[in-house]
């Protein structure tokens, strides 16, 4: 009997054993096929990507790596600069220089400033309307060109009723501090801040004159203050000029990012946009999708602003989107503001 029970403790044990080593063994074959997949596809996802039939995603992926500016190296690996350049152009070059047309609006426009809601297969954000286009007016950081200040944090300063994020900057040492503006900072028709310090370069602009017009493209100073431009920035490219887009090919070379951007209708009304992205809810969008969002909502002339981890939009005391940085807001040089 006790030969037995030992035997049939021995049948147990080498039976668990079995299923055990059996066990580890399919652990090992689903880690080792996991393993190669993940080898496969980091060895030929790039090769589709670059070299592959899909124009469309090599366009998306070079331009959001080259524009992050952190990450070109990704790109620079696997094309020449030439291609790189041909690709991030995007077709806007035509839209840069163009004269804009002089706009006339109601002499009593209203107060109104409407919000709503923008949803794309693969991105969601916020258009604001704005009425009267007088009221628009650049707000800037107090502690420029040592650092920026979150976008609530300039419309709060000011009594802002809302705000966008505005101009680029140049981050230094990648700190992200937003205190270096790049180009032009125009308030009151005062030049606050000239990067180049010269009137007669043209340089990316967005302003507003006295009279409420938005301009867009490429300007030197002087032009700017025969025109009678009250308020302006530096960021492009323009979008939409008199009427036409100027993305026609392409999605615009600057990848998908959340996006900020600034249009106006015909009747003098402004159209603030910001994009969310970078989160599983929304990715971000192409100028191209910006352009046409701009458009389909009655812009005649358009341009983009700082996107990225810039993008934010504020109303009534509160930020309404979803900024990407991790912080919450970024710290910006610029915004543009709607005044009470």
């Amino acid at each position: 009997m006790k030969d037995r029970m030992w035997c049939l403790r021995l049948s147990f044990k080498g039976s668990r054993d079995l299923r055990s080593n059996g066990s580890r063994s399919v652990l090992k074959d689903i880690m080792a096929f996991f393993a190669f997949h993940i080898l496969f596809s980091a060895l030929v996802l790039p090769l589709l990507v670059f070299y592959g039939p899909f124009e469309n995603v090599k366009s998306a992926v070079v331009g959001t790596s080259w524009r992050t500016f952190r990450h070109q190296y990704l790109v620079r690996f696997f094309l020449t600069e030439e291609a790189i350049l041909k690709i991030v152009g995007g077709g806007i070059k035509d839209g840069q220089y163009r004269e804009i047309e002089p706009l006339s609006f109601p002499k009593n426009p209203s107060d109104k400033i409407e919000v709503y809601d923008i949803k794309g297969q693969y991105f969601s954000g916020k258009l604001m309307v704005v009425h009267d286009p007088t009221r628009v007016e650049v707000g800037y950081s107090s502690r420029i060109p040592k650092a920026g200040e979150t976008t609530s944090e300039i419309a709060r300063a000011r009594g802002a009723l809302a705000a966008i994020n505005a101009g680029g900057f140049v981050d230094e040492g990648w700190s992200g501090t937003g205190g270096a503006p790049m180009g032009v900072i125009i308030h009151e028709g005062k030049v606050v801040y000239n990067q180049a310090d010269r009137e007669d370069i043209r340089q990316d602009i967005v302003a507003f004159t006295r009279e409420g017009m938005l301009i867009v493209g490429m300007h030197t100073v002087e032009e700017l203050k025969s025109y009678g431009v009250k308020e302006a920035v530096s960021f492009g490219p323009p979008l939409i000029v008199n009427g036409e887009k100027v993305i026609r090919e392409g999605d615009g070379g600057w990848g998908i990012a959340p996006r900020t951007a600034i249009g106006q209708r015909e009747n003098g009304e402004v159209l603030m946009l910001v994009i969310d992205g970078r989160n599983p809810a929304s990715f971000g969008a192409t100028l191209r999708e910006v352009q046409d969002i701009l458009y389909e909502n009655g812009a005649v002339n358009a341009a983009n602003l700082d996107g990225g981890s810039s993008t934010t939009m504020y109303y009534l005391g509160k930020v309404i989107n979803k900024p990407s940085d991790k912080l919450g807001e970024r710290a910006v040089p610029t915004a543009f503001l709607v005044m009470p």
